[in-house]
């Protein structure tokens, strides 16, 4: 049971009654009497709660910073007309914060035996499942003194997915991949192992490529053309340790080394190669693997969609041994980690040299804008202090990288609107050196 505002009213004008016109007992037992009568009316008339049925429908996944609608509806089975508020309750992350008020509450008005259809809108905040939690109805009677109140389960789901802000970049990077492929009419060969086409021989072609044979069949020197190798393998690895829970403007590192892994992934499976995922710290927190070409961004999506950074140290001995269990042939290893010197020194080299034996590694890490701008920054004994700490920092993450390119590794370090791009541009400078 629930009062209404209107109950309060009529007890304060009560209280006016009884002190002017009956200052009594008498008169306070019937200003008492009336108001408890007008309320026992109200919920003996209001409609049921507990009767209704409610059944759901609508989105059930959305790209974070999008918004998804979800449809209620509910059905009066009773006989008394439904005048009620219904509250649709969801977490707190499933809305802007200070929207939630306005968007969860609705009015019914539905007569005996009909139905009606509600929307809720989600503009939800952070990645992941979001379940609704229950429908709070408060059935108001006709004088609309007292409510009858109560909560119905109705279950349902919406998995927040990654945004892939980066895909902006996917046609610029497909074009460059055209002209690797030869496929513009800017003919740009790649330096691949896979034979393409002869052509004449133009001056300051690579004399290595002429094919003698062609060329004693016709009266001009003919070179070889090559293409980038297909159908190689990708691995692309997620660390999901302590290291990627660290913030980075207003989001998680992981958050930025997944818009990387969508847009390389996207762009490899357009390049005819084949991409698996694996997101590890002590153990394996996802998996994606044999996907057809079609299939592999929706599976990416779903499986980065309820990932969150574990606060625990990686197991770069167990990350490694799942990569070579994943990878058993001759593939490109793409690490999504960290260029910290600590977790790189005490945990990736030493086990390394286990993973470049057999594979194509690449390191991908997400650097801190901030810490450039505090490079730059002076006029304070305090600005210059972090300006000094951040050159210490930046200098720190170009020697580990300088060690893990020593070791056949290439490197990729930037800010996270500028690591996609230049992961994809890691992919196609090593597709165009024929490394795949």
């Amino acid at each position: 049971m629930a009062l209404t505002g209107r109950t309060a009213l009529l007890a304060l004008a009560g209280v006016l009654v009884v002190g002017l016109l009956l200052p009594s007992a008498a008169g306070v037992g019937l200003v008492c009497a009336a108001l408890l009568a007008g309320i026992a009316a109200d919920l003996l008339l209001a409609a049921p709660v507990r009767t209704l049925r409610l059944d759901r429908s609508g989105d059930t996944s959305v790209r974070l910073g999008e918004t998804a609608a979800v449809t209620l509806t509910v059905t009066n089975t009773g006989r008394r007309r439904l005048r009620a508020r219904l509250r649709d309750a969801w977490p707190p992350s499933s809305w802007t914060p200070g929207t939630e008020p306005a968007a969860s509450r609705h009015r019914l008005d539905i007569p005996a035996g009909e139905r009606r259809r509600v929307t809720t809108v989600l503009h939800p905040t952070r990645r992941g499942d979001r379940h609704a939690h229950r429908v709070t109805v408060r059935s108001t009677g006709p004088l609309g003194l007292a409510a009858r109140q109560g909560s119905h389960t109705v279950p349902w789901a919406v998995r927040v997915l990654p945004p892939f802000a980066s895909r902006k970049h996917l046609p610029s990077r497909l074009a460059r991949l055209r002209e690797l492929d030869g496929r513009t009419s800017l003919l740009v060969r790649g330096q691949g192992t896979e034979f393409d086409s002869l052509r004449e021989y133009t001056p300051g072609d690579d004399v290595r490529s002429i094919d003698w044979r062609a060329s004693a069949r016709r009266s001009a020197v003919a070179v070889r053309t090559w293409r980038p190798e297909r159908d190689r393998h990708i691995l692309i690895v997620l660390d999901t340790g302590r290291t990627s829970a660290g913030r980075v403007g207003d989001a998680p590192r992981l958050d930025a080394a997944m818009d990387a892994a969508l847009l390389l992934a996207a762009l490899a499976t357009k390049a005819g190669d084949r991409v698996d995922l694996l997101a590890h710290d002590r153990r394996p927190r996802a998996s994606v693997q044999g996907r057809a070409a079609a299939e592999v961004l929706p599976s990416f999506v779903n499986a980065m969609a309820v990932l969150e950074p574990a606060l625990v140290e990686t197991d770069a001995r167990a990350l490694t041994s799942a990569v070579l269990k994943r990878a058993p042939h001759r593939s490109l290893v793409v690490l999504l980690s960290t260029l910290d010197s600590a977790p790189v020194e005490q945990g990736l080299l030493p086990v390394l040299p286990q993973l470049t034996r057999r594979h194509e590694v690449l390191v991908a890490s997400v650097g801190d804008p901030r810490v450039a701008e505090m490079a730059a920054a002076r006029g304070t004994l305090e600005a210059v202090y972090g300006a000094a700490a951040a050159e210490q920092t930046r200098a720190d993450r170009r020697q580990t990288g300088e060690r893990l390119a020593r070791h056949g590794v290439t490197v990729v370090d930037a800010p996270p609107a500028e690591l996609p791009p230049a992961l994809a541009d890691a992919y196609l400078a090593l597709k165009a050196a024929g490394r795949l």
